[in-house]
Parts: C-alpha cells; sequence; structure tokens
C-alpha cells in the first residue's frame, strides 16, 4: 500500500517524503544560515523528486546537529529568519514541511521544538520535546501537550520528537485525540537502531495508527546518526524503510488515512485504541472504564513514585557536564547579564 513510493498516487492517499539529512556541525550564526539554505534547497530536492508528495519530513537536528550547544546566538524563535526561510520554502515548491528548531527560552534551557508549515506558508502544528532525552539532552521539558493538525487530504497529524516515541503513552496521546498519521523525528545513533525499530512498529500497532518516523544520517566527525526512515502502516507492517544510511536520501510512500479510520471503525480484535478504554465488553455492556492502572493515578496525583525510586543513580544532567538544576518546571530561571541586555 504505498504506490511504489508515492508514484502512483490514489486519490485518498497522502505522499510523504523523509529526509535522511547529512549530520551537520552548526556553531555560529553562519554555520545556521548556511545550514538552514541547505534544507531550503532539500525542500526543493524533495519537490523535484516526486511531484505527488504532499510532506516532507526533516530530522530532529537537522538545523543546530547534535554539539547540545545552548548558545543564545544560534537559538531560533518562531518569527526568526530560519522559520521565515523555512515558510517560503513550503511556499516556493507547493508542499507541506516539517522541520526542527532549538528554540529560544528566556526563562531556562531552549526548547527542542518542531513546527510543520504548510504549503501556503502557514504554521500549522508547534510542539515542544516532551521528553528530553535526559541526561544527554539538555532541553526545557515541553510544555504544550500534544497538537493534533488537519493535514494534508484532511489527515489528522501529530508530531512527537525522539525520546518522546519509547514511551507508548506518548503515541496513545496522539491516537487517542485523533491523530491517523504520528511523526516521529529523531537525532538518534546507531545503539538505538532495534529499540527504534520496534517502537515505530508498536506506536502504529497499538494504536491503529500509521507513523512516519527519520533519524538525522551520517557523520559529524564525533557522532553517526543512522538515517533510519520508516513509514509503518497501522497494522505495524513495514511500508518503507530506509535501511541503507544513505545521507539526504528521500525515504518516500503513500499512506492512507482513509484506511486508518475504516480499521479503528470496522476492527474488533486487537482494536486496541477502544478496548483500552472499554475493558471486557463482551462480558460487561460497554465495557469496564475505569482507571485501573496504579502508575496514571499516582502521577495525576503528582505521586509517581517507583519501588526502587531511592535507587536510581543518575537523576540529573552531572554525568554529561550539565549542572544540576536548582529550579523547579514552570519556574523561571534568574537572568543573566547577557541576557538582561537582549
Amino acid at each position: 500500500m504505498n504506490g511504489l513510493g508515492g508514484l502512483n498516487k490514489s486519490p485518498n492517499g497522502v505522499v510523504i517524503g523523509l529526509v535522511q539529512l547529512q549530520l551537520p556541525t552548526v556553531v555560529t550564526k553562519a554555520d545556521l544560515e548556511a545550514q538552514t539554505a541547505r534544507i531550503v534547497s532539500l525542500v526543493a530536492k524533495a519537490r523535484a523528486n516526486l511531484g505527488t508528495m504532499d510532506l516532507v519530513v526533516f530530522p530532529e537536528y537537522a538545523l543546530h546537529g547534535l554539539s547540545m550547544d545552548t548558545n543564545p546566538e544560534i537559538m531560533c524563535r518562531l518569527d526568526g529568519p530560519e522559520v521565515a526561510a523555512f515558510k517560503k520554502a513550503c511556499i516556493d515548491n507547493k508542499i507541506w514541511g516539517c522541520f526542527s528548531i532549538m528554540e529560544y527560552n528566556p526563562n531556562g534551557y531552549p526548547y527542542n521544538s518542531g513546527i510543520i508549515i504548510d504549503d501556503q506558508g502557514e504554521l500549522k502544528l508547534y510542539y515542544r520535546k516532551m521528553h528530553p532525552w535526559v541526561p544527554v539532552e539538555p532541553w526545557e521539558p515541553g510544555n504544550l501537550g500534544i497538537p493534533v493538525i488537519e493535514g494534508p487530504k484532511g489527515a489528522k497529524i501529530a508530531l512527537i520528537i525522539c525520546h518522546d516515541g519509547m514511551f507508548p503513552e506518548m503515541a496513545r496521546e496522539c491516537a487517542y485525540k485523533g491523530a491517523e498519521i504520528m511523526i516521529r523525528t529523531a537525532g538518534y545513533t546507531a545503539p538505538i537502531r532495534q529499540s527504534w525499530r520496534f517502537t515505530n512498529q508498536s506506536n502504529a500497532f497499538c494504536n491503529l495508527m500509521v507513523t512516519a518516523n527519520v533519524c538525522m544520517c551520517g557523520s559529524d566527525g564525533s557522532f553517526d546518526s543512522m538515517g533510519e526512515g520508516m513509514i509503518v502502516n497501522f497494522d505495524g507492517t513495514v511500508t518503507a524503510h530506509g535501511t541503507t544510511g544513505r545521507v539526504d536520501e528521500i525515504i518516500t510512500a503513500e499512506v492512507r488515512p482513509d484506511l486508518v479510520r475504516e480499521a479503528r471503525i470496522h476492527w474488533g480484535v486487537e482494536n486496541n485504541i477502544y478496548q483500552f478504554g472499554h475493558r471486557g465488553y463482551t462480558a460487561v455492556k460497554g465495557g469496564a472504564g475505569d482507571c485501573p492502572y496504579t502508575y496514571m493515578q499516582d502521577l495525576a496525583a503528582g505521586q509517581y513514585k517507583l519501588p526502587w525510586e531511592a535507587e536510581v543513580k543518575v537523576v540529573d544532567g552531572t554525568s554529561c557536564g550539565f549542572p544540576a538544576p536548582t529550579r523547579s518546571f514552570g519556574e523561571a530561571k534568574a537572568a543573566d547579564t547577557r541576557e538582561a541586555a537582549e
């Protein structure tokens, strides 16, 4: 059901392109400008590559690389020149685009943010990564929830970022809010290859939802990202998979949101997204709609605590060179001299 990678597009099909972008090194404003221009050129490549493509997706860290540099001078803003360039690229090439930015945050570490722009240059989705890859990543935890938008052909689309996808609750939230396609952008390196593959499949199957997933690719001289563009159908089968690790390859496939809708309505066996809230409906009318899960009850009450919590050794970023935080989530940091001047 991938229409030869989207070459043969059905009336209800949505063609997605996943860019296995070469991992960059970005240190200065000039580097940032050059990488922005490179991404813009690849939007044009995507359109030239496949005239039927509806949405082109760039991986996490496409603009900034994997240095974890939090220098405010190379952080982005929604009204900044980088996002403006992406908007223009989508207009010029008549294509939807999904992009990654490290977003300036005056109250703490930057946000790791993802955006989707439509073919008219309008910002349609704005998401901040909920689960930074601790202890390695310093990013502020996201505070916008998981938005779901109406994309090409009316498809309901959500975006999560990298480590988010290791939490089944994230994919479930996307589906619960109506997403038929869940995009997962990442910068993962080779040690995560197997868990990347099976979580992309399980996120799809457990929620009757297409997942479209892509990592950075190649080496920056220090890190080696793996590409691994994957489009997975709602039944968990892999529709397209970039296994060669070739940088800048665009993995494409047609997906069918209309068949996702059909399955969610008509499936009985393994309609897990429905059955989760209707336990045992064969035995009891409507099924059990309670919440029997202790971890959910405790999290909602602000009392989440593992039986082995006191024994966990890594609980901050000091092992990766970041100072132990002193403020709680939602609290502002004290402005330093440079920020005060800004």
